[in-house]
Order: C-alpha cells, then sequence, then structure tokens
C-alpha cells in the first residue's frame, strides 16, 4: 500500500485556538458595547481593543517575552480584563495571584510562578511591604490605583497604569503560535500543604470558551447566556478566570459591569444602576445580598 498526501485546500488556514481569536467576533459585531468599572470607567470594545495592544506594548518595552510570566492583584476590574488578554496574547503566562491567600503563601506563589513582573493594587501594598526583600524572580512593579495616581511606598515600581497605558501605543500585531502555550496559571486553595499551581493553555481556554457558549446559549429559560444580557461576575477573577465568564462575556459581546471589591453595597447598586442580567458566584455572598434585600 502507498502511502499518499490527502489534498488541502489551497486557502486552508491552520486556524490555531488561540485567545487573540475571542475578541475578534466583539470587534466585528458590537465594537460599541460598553464595559463599566464601577462609576469610575465606562469604555467600549473598541476600547478594549486599543488598551490591550497599549498593554501588550508596555509589557513588551519592559523586557517580557513568550514563556515569561506576569502576575497581578487586583480587584474584579476593566483592568483584570485587558490582562486576561494582553498577557496571553504576547505569549506570556498569566498569573492570578489570590489576595485572599497570606503574605506567606502568596510569596510562595510568586516564587514558584517565577514571576518576572508584578501588577498590584495599590490596597494590597501592606502585603507586598511584608514580604518585599523576599521575593526572587520580580524584576519590575507596576501600581494600579483607581485615581491614576501612583502611592509611595518602599516597594519601587515602573509607574502606574493608567499612565504608562496612556504613553504605550494601541498598534501591536499579535502573532500566531502554538496553542497548546500556556496562558495562565493559578494556585488552588484549601488543599493540603503550600498552595498547587494550575495552568492552562490558550487550546483549554479556548474549548472552554466555546463549550459554555455552547451550553448557555441553548438554554430557552433559567440559566441562558445571550447577547442582549448584561453580565457582572461575582466569583473572582483570580479564581479559574471567574469561571472563564469573562472569556465567554467577550466572545458574545455583552455589555460587562466590573464590580471592584465584592460589597454587598456596591454589588447591588451595580445590579440595579447597569441593568446587571447574568452573574455566577457562591451561596455566601446570595446569603448576603439576600439578607440586606429582606427577601
Amino acid at each position: 500500500m502507498t502511502d499518499t498526501l490527502i489534498p488541502r485546500t489551497p486557502s486552508a488556514y491552520d486556524y490555531q485556538l488561540l485567545v487573540k481569536n475571542l475578541l475578534l467576533f466583539p470587534m466585528v459585531d458590537n465594537p460599541e458595547q460598553e464595559i463599566v468599572y464601577r462609576d469610575l470607567y465606562r469604555g467600549t470594545y473598541r476600547q478594549l481593543r486599543e488598551r490591550v495592544g497599549r498593554l501588550a506594548n508596555l509589557l513588551t518595552d519592559l523586557g517580557v517575552t513568550a514563556g515569561q510570566t506576569v502576575a497581578v492583584m487586583d480587584w474584579d476590574s476593566h483592568r483584570y480584563l485587558e490582562l486576561f488578554f494582553a498577557v496571553p496574547m504576547i505569549g506570556a503566562v498569566l498569573h492570578t495571584i489570590n489576595v485572599r491567600l497570606s503574605p506567606e503563601q502568596i510569596l510562595y506563589t510568586i516564587d514558584h510562578a517565577e514571576d518576572d513582573v508584578l501588577l498590584f493594587n495599590s490596597e494590597f501594598l501592606p502585603i507586598l511591604e511584608q514580604i518585599r526583600g523576599r521575593i526572587g524572580t520580580v524584576r519590575d512593579y507596576i501600581v494600579i490605583s483607581d485615581d491614576g495616581a501612583p502611592r509611595s511606598s518602599t516597594v519601587a515600581s515602573c509607574g502606574e497604569y493608567e499612565q504608562l497605558l496612556a504613553a504605550a501605543s494601541p498598534d501591536f500585531q499579535f502573532a500566531d503560535f502554538d496553542e497548546n502555550t500556556r496562558a495562565t496559571t493559578f494556585y488552588t486553595t484549601g488543599t493540603t500543604g503550600m498552595p498547587k499551581g494550575v495552568y492552562f493553555s490558550h487550546r483549554q481556554l479556548v474549548l472552554h470558551t466555546l463549550s459554555v457558549l455552547s451550553v448557555f446559549s441553548s438554554v430557552t429559560a433559567h440559566g441562558s447566556f445571550r447577547r442582549d444580557d448584561v453580565y457582572m461576575p461575582m466569583t473572582p477573577m483570580f479564581h479559574v478566570h471567574a469561571w472563564g465568564l469573562p472569556f465567554v462575556a467577550t466572545m458574545l459581546g455583552v455589555k460587562q459591569v466590573y464590580p471592584g471589591r465584592y460589597l454587598p453595597e456596591t454589588l447591588l447598586d451595580l445590579r440595579e444602576k447597569e441593568g446587571v442580567t447574568f452573574s455566577h458566584c457562591v451561596p455566601t455572598i446570595l446569603h448576603i445580598q439576600a439578607r440586606r434585600d429582606k427577601i
């Protein structure tokens, strides 16, 4: 038997399942849809794509290359969403640090993940100041603050996120690469011993997004997730990518609302003001809200 090559269509494209492709859909279908962070930021998907480009240039100008790790300590925000895309899209690995861990456990995960760059909300300065001098891998720090002003501290930083982003170009050519490239990492909680590292590839994240989307879009009543919904996570973005729903929401092109720190008053106010129709959380969050609403 003679081996023969199966003829290919001349125009066939070896389509890699990469995180960057999830951004294509809202840019075509709904580029002016809103992305909201509390009462502090109101942008669009078009601006999300521009900010992702700026962030990619910022990180590569700092020397971040494929395979290196960029960590983040922040509450749920539009900035976190930008990192969800920009870091994997340049071939680097995003480490979503669980800010609920103890300082010693946070130190362990930073060193174990071999983080190269760390972006941190200024609220977490006290944690970093406890472990500074013992972090062995991080070479650059970027401060995140809601008012755009850097905070003075003993942790030397490259500058404040918004100021650095504004100085960077929005134009960045995101290359194709192997879909099995590592995209994200985070660490378990509630297990024996120290937290355990978990990794996800681009292929895994894209397939998860497509699978979740196919399930939710097939539901006709409670639990459906469709393009006319308004999405707000109540599962932290550092916890398994908020169950992957920000990727799903982005691919759908729905309005997204990010509440920052999970405070019952903020969550309820945003739900009413922004018309939130789809969310997800653990029962404790609902219990707190139910008590506030006296349901």
